[in-house]
């Protein structure tokens, strides 16, 4: 993404706080994984989102109406050695010349420069509660500041969580994140169809995965969106498992939950389908309800209905197609009333998608279920999940189904930005038998 779409954010943000405020974001901080080895660094993204700079321990600071330009950076100096055992850095150079900063200091000095910035301005806005050493540090110059106002110096007045007034912002994608998006979910549904052509009985589930995250690979994903869900049998009704090492058997459906991440944007995709290329009478049965209920869910996505209403949709489907196989006893209207669906459907059908995999944004507005808007994206992933139990007959036992798509809101309708993973019965099976 070119630095503009960065400008553009940070401005957007700015026209929402006051002339007087100032924003300081952190990014993640580096985790260890075990003894002295790391886990891959990813920014935060709200940070990411508003400065496109990838490097750790750095800080973004907006300060409107700042003489020497309002967008400063925190950063790592440039450090010959530590770069030739750790990767290369930007610097304070390279974050003036490549990523737009009017201004960069090392990180080290924050603690005597961020202060002095924060001094005469009325709000502070930073990620409350994400990550507490942060915060303490910003507490501690929000007080030191407060100690010095007999001396002239006017601390601000107030601490704001940011995430409300950004999060709204990253709820609605813009053209340049629907394009990431797009090329995220095609690269992850040919990872699923990759996944059907190579699945046979014997197989590890993790071969399998394998096999998927490769197509991932080799089409510009340097890392999954979230843990890859590979559930063979009865794994198929935890819904997050990530074991994924138990062999495949014939007969056993294997439910797959797996994204590639693009360009710090996610896919999330499900799929459901025979280990052996060949849907019994009883999977086929409540595959198909599971395919009616996403179907009448995607209805429901266009702008104007409400959050709720794909979920709604889907319920309805889902709890009349288990009355018809008899799983559930008596009528609609007292199975939706007393939600003894929730014993085979026991989550939501849906969430945000964008650049974190359950995306930010409000589900409700002031206690009510807001309205779809273009720019939205998310999933909509109805499923039936039939563990052994009381009342069960033994030949539906451990079916576990689950199919996920991601859906833009557009003026004129949606778009399934996933549709080219194959979800129809005869798209599976000939797939697999090919």
């Amino acid at each position: 993404m070119g630095e503009q779409i960065f400008q553009r954010r940070r401005a957007e943000l700015v026209n929402q706080i006051g002339a007087g405020d100032i924003v300081i974001v952190p990014t993640s901080p580096v985790k260890s994984r075990n003894g002295d080895v790391e886990y891959r660094f990813r920014p935060d993204s709200d940070f990411f989102y508003l400065t496109g700079f990838e490097e750790p321990q750095s800080v973004a600071v907006i300060c409107p109406g700042r003489d020497q330009g309002e967008y400063v950076i925190f950063c790592r100096e440039k450090d010959a050695l530590r770069e030739m055992w750790d990767g290369r850095r930007a610097g304070l150079e390279g974050a003036v010349c490549d990523y737009a900063a009017a201004d960069a200091f090392p990180i080290e000095d924050i603690g005597d420069i961020l202060p002095g910035m924060m001094e005469q301005r009325e709000k502070v806005y930073t990620t409350v509660g994400r990550y507490p050493e942060f915060d303490a540090q910003v507490l501690g110059w929000l007080t030191k500041i407060k100690q010095d106002t007999r001396s002239g110096k006017h601390a601000p007045y107030e601490l704001v969580d940011l995430s409300h007034l950004l999060h709204e912002q990253r709820l609605i994608k813009r053209k340049d994140e629907i394009t990431l998006m797009r090329k995220a979910a095609r690269m992850s549904a040919a990872g699923h169809a990759r996944a059907m052509q190579v699945c046979q009985p014997g197989m590890y589930e993790y071969q399998v995965q394998a096999e998927m995250e490769c197509e991932f690979r080799k089409a510009g994903s340097h890392y999954n969106a979230y843990p890859s869900i590979v559930a063979g049998g009865e794994n198929a009704c935890i819904l997050h498992y990530t074991e994924n090492n138990r062999v495949l058997q014939s007969g056993d459906l294997l439910l797959i939950d797996a994204g590639a991440e693009y360009e710090y944007y996610a896919a999330d995709i499900s799929r459901t389908f025979p280990v052996n290329g060949k849907f019994s009478a009883e999977q086929k049965a409540l595959y198909q309800i599971v395919l009616a209920a996403q179907n009448a869910a995607i209805e429901k996505c266009s702008v104007g209905h409400g959050w709720d209403e794909p979920h709604k949709a889907a319920i309805e489907v889902i709890s009349q197609g288990l009355l018809d196989e008899k799983l559930l006893r008596g009528t609609l209207e007292e199975v939706l009333e007393t939600e003894s669906y929730t014993r085979f459907y026991m989550h939501r059908t849906g969430h945000w998608l964008g650049m974190d995999v359950h995306d930010v944004g409000d589900y409700q507005v002031d206690e009510t279920w807001r309205e779809l808007e273009p720019g939205m994206v998310f999933t909509v992933e109805p499923g039936i999940y039939v563990a052994p139990g009381e009342g069960i007959d033994a030949r539906w036992n451990n079916i576990g189904i689950r199919i996920e798509d991601n859906v833009l809101v557009k003026k004129d309708g949606v778009e399934v930005l996933t549709e080219a993973a194959p979800k129809e019965i005869d798209q599976i099976e000939a797939l697999m038998a090919g």
